[in-house]
């Protein structure tokens, strides 16, 4: 007996009897024939049917078939996408790896293993991917970009900025350019001030914020409070809602001991975003250095509600009680 949904979701329906109704029917009825001109052709239109209408197991079954007697770069690339789908991503990681070594001109069978690799949290395996993509092509721009990326993550940043800097050269794009600025101004690097000039030259519409905020970082970094202060009023002057620049230009003077002013610049820092706990917390230390610890541990614990991981926040409460 074969329950068949007449609602057409399919979710009671067995996969012998999906297979038999329309759209599916007249493929399956000319599959069942002994002699068959192109069988991998067949299912791999069966398969297209079955994933267009979300039935992405049996699609996955068809592509598979197909690629087990046609392997082409189409039915591979059809074939892994069904098994990330459904969840069978050791098993697309395989395949992919199957269809590099096959057509290894294609580099998008190394790139989409990749993503996978990173969805997996098997980090180095993914740079390791980048880096034969590369080594094959040098101006392949996205792979340098995500393997700079994947570096930043790991605390590389050395070669992280190496990567960026490739990309950047490749493809001087703001995207990439402002990334490689940040790792330039967390390293203290004044690399940093130079790349977001270039990126602001370029800026005709005079509406891009970030660079602002990037210089303003290298010189918070380097200790050169007052120009980085002017950087993040111009970051604010273009975006008066980028709660960063108010909590950065907020640390600047904190540093300097201007407490008031730095209070009223993380306060603002909450007021146009409601749920960062950074800001929340940062209030909570100007007040305990000017000696209000009660309302201090009173925003150290909003910061903690808004974060349960924040330790900084948890371990300024301990202190003070």
């Amino acid at each position: 007996m074969i329950a068949c949904n007449g609602s057409g979701n399919g979710r009671d329906s067995s996969a012998a009897a999906i297979l038999t109704q329309p759209p599916y029917a007249q493929l399956t009825d000319s599959l069942k024939k002994d002699k068959v001109p192109d069988r991998a052709g067949l299912y791999f239109r069966r398969g297209e049917l079955l994933s267009h209408n979300d039935r992405h197991e049996l699609a996955a079954a068809d592509f598979g078939k197909s690629w087990d007697l046609k392997p082409d770069e189409l039915t591979g690339a059809r074939f892994a996408s069904e098994l990330t789908i459904t969840g069978q991503i050791g098993k697309a990681i395989r395949l992919l790896e199957d269809c590099r070594k096959k057509f290894p001109d294609n580099s998008s069978f190394a790139a989409t293993q990749a993503e996978l690799f990173i969805q997996s949290n098997r980090t180095q395996d993914a740079i390791a991917v980048y880096d034969g993509i590369v080594r094959n092509d040098s101006l392949n721009v996205d792979a340098w970009y995500e393997k700079g990326l994947l570096l930043e993550k790991k605390g590389d940043t050395p070669n992280a900025i190496d990567a960026l800097r490739r990309a950047y050269r490749i493809t001087p794009v703001n995207t990439y350019g402002l990334e490689l600025a940040l790792l330039y101004a967390d390293s203290r690097d004044p690399a940093a001030v130079a790349v977001c000039d270039a990126i602001l030259r370029k800026d005709s519409a005079r509406d891009l914020p970030d660079p602002f905020l990037i210089k303003g970082i290298y010189y918070s970094n380097t200790m050169q409070y007052k120009k980085a202060i002017v950087q993040f009023d111009s970051c604010i002057g273009r975006d008066w809602k980028f709660a960063d620049a108010y909590l950065e230009k907020g640390i600047a003077l904190f540093k300097q001991k201007e407490y008031p002013r730095a209070l009223g610049s993380f306060q603002m820092t909450v007021k146009v975003a409601e749920t960062d706990a950074d800001g929340y917390f940062w209030i909570g230390r100007c007040y305990e250095a000017t000696g209000d610890k009660q309302e201090a541990i009173g925003y150290y614990r909003q910061a903690l509600l808004l974060d349960k991981q924040f330790t900084e926040a948890a371990d300024r409460i301990k202190h003070l009680e």
